[in-house]
Parts: structure tokens; C-alpha cells; sequence
């Protein structure tokens, strides 16, 4: 399913292609844990998910310890 979102760090909307249906969805937004609910996706696209932030835009903003 085709996700689009607007990150809260740069306000720009993108869309990712992620494996979820529609239910997962209204399970999330009806207060499910999102680690429950999308339990087979990584941590990047969750956050993607909650916050519009891609996972190239968080690396970028949030470079690991010694990289910055």
C-alpha cells in the first residue's frame, strides 16, 4: 500500500510503497501499539509511518555517534 505522509524535520511529502493493509492502518489509528500492529516492518518505516521522517532524512539529521 502506497503511504504518504509529510515529514515533520523538512515538511516535504513522500511516499513509500509499504506492505500494510488497510486494517493494520485503522488498528494503528484506533490506538493499537504501532510495534504490534507492524511488527514485520523495520524501525524506519514505522517511524515513517508515525512521522512522515524517511529513513534517508533521519540518517541525515541523526547521524550516528562520530559520524557528525
Amino acid at each position: 500500500m502506497r503511504i504518504t505522509r509529510q515529514s515533520m524535520i523538512s515538511g516535504e511529502t513522500n511516499t513509500l510503497d509499504l506492505p500494510v493493509t488497510c486494517e493494520q492502518l485503522a488498528a494503528w489509528m484506533g490506538g493499537e501499539p504501532i510495534q504490534k500492529v507492524f511488527r514485520h516492518l523495520p524501525p524506519w518505516d514505522r517511524e515513517f509511518i508515525k512521522t512522515g521522517i524517511t529513513r534517508a532524512e533521519w540518517d541525515a539529521t541523526f547521524p550516528p555517534e562520530g559520524e557528525a
